[in-house]
């Protein structure tokens, strides 16, 4: 859990007040609210602007016009919200906020408020969406499991929503590797849905972060879960469909992947089986079939390199960003070329069998290949 007080550093607490206000005025979307934004500058300008003013505003209706002018969200008590989460290690972040993700700023549509639970870091800007139907077959459920954990092991992030079936998979597999995992709820951190995911809530809080639009103890309204969907796509560099219907949720993560330029991937299956037919589909439209977690870091590779993480590091591969101070060093002594371990070993300085043991290390994360017994090259 991260320092509580960091969900003070905004510039004051009634700028914050405002902004959750705002924010939370039911209708007023990430759109509406950034239209709001670029025309009276300032969540407090809005709550504040006479009605004429706000007719102006494309999207809002008189219906609207009512919620935003009206006495209903005046009486939400921000500053109790904001007691509430420091109170209990939850960060506010708003857009200003420097732990606001990189990566959700550059979407057309990025939340104005995030609640998180856990804690966020630079490598998580390398990250990759794993999705799919809450009613998965076995068979899903492994895939899931599997790459989740192979892609972990290779240094990305698996993001997901907490949902039954292919998302709790892929969070179990990025704990099992002992990797980092984010998962995007459509209710509040604090009211986990479902409920029996309640345990795997706090493990993926513990090793990575839950993050939410909605308060920390509101109840997921039906809405909100295709609204979060583009959270998901919108903190990766991609996204993985697991097993989907014609009409999964899961679809419309894809849809706004492929909205906010991401790359796209399905897993495919039985022919026979109705939760195959998503991907299907997907892989028909264009999207990277994928069997292995090689297929995917095949093509996220010029990606990694393409963005820094949110500290400025630039990495190679994102399985750098799991090696300790000597597995740097071996691997910063093997070149693109076949080179002789004796040389490694030689340029070193470590002994024989320290560089055999990690080059294996190395050549598991697929940041090195042995190609014969003597000898070894980076990729």
């Amino acid at each position: 859990m991260t320092d509580p007080s960091r969900c003070n550093s905004h510039d004051n607490d009634r700028e914050l007040i405002d902004l959750l206000r705002l924010s939370l005025i039911p209708g007023v979307g990430p759109k509406t609210r950034k239209k709001l934004l670029e025309r009276f500058g300032t969540p407090a300008a809005v709550l504040a602007a006479a009605p004429s003013e706000l007719r102006e505003i494309e999207g809002v209706g008189p219906k609207l016009l009512q919620k935003i002018v009206g006495e209903e969200h005046r009486q939400y008590d921000a500053a109790a919200e904001i007691a509430v989460c420091r109170e209990m290690g939850i960060d506010i972040l708003a857009e200003k906020h420097p732990g606001y993700p990189r990566l959700l700023k550059e979407i057309h549509d990025p939340p104005g408020v995030l609640f998180l639970r856990g804690e966020l870091k630079p490598q998580d800007a390398l990250a990759i969406g794993i999705v799919g139907t809450r009613h998965a077959t076995p068979y899903g459920l492994r895939q899931a499991e599997r790459l989740a954990a192979s892609l972990s092991r290779a240094g990305l992030t698996i993001v997901s929503g907490l949902a039954r079936g292919i998302d709790a998979a892929a969070h179990r597999g990025a704990l099992s590797a002992g990797g980092r995992t984010i998962a995007v709820l459509a209710g509040g951190v604090m009211n986990i849905y479902p409920p029996e995911h309640d345990k795997l809530a706090a493990e993926v809080a513990a090793r990575g972060a839950l993050l939410s639009e909605a308060p920390p103890h509101m109840e997921p309204l039906a809405g909100t879960f295709p609204q979060r969907n583009r959270l998901i796509s919108g903190l990766s560099l991609g996204v993985i469909v697991v097993e989907a219907a014609d009409r999964s949720g899961a679809l419309i993560t894809a849809r706004h992947a492929y909205e906010q330029g991401k790359e796209v991937f399905a897993v495919p299956g039985s022919v026979e089986n109705r939760a195959s037919k998503g991907c299907h589909g997907l892989i028909r439209d264009g999207a990277k079939l994928v069997e292995t977690a090689d297929d995917v870091l095949e093509e996220l590779g010029p990606l990694v390199e393409a963005a820094p993480r949110d500290d400025g590091v630039v990495v190679h591969h994102p399985a750098e960003l799991l090696l300790n101070e000597v597995e740097r060093q071996i691997l910063a002594a093997i070149p693109a070329e076949s080179t002789p371990l004796d040389a490694v070993i030689a340029a070193t300085g470590l002994p024989v069998p320290q560089v055999l043991a990690t080059v294996s290390v190395l050549e598991m994360r697929r940041l090195v290949r042995r190609l014969s017994g003597t000898s070894v090259m980076r990729l």
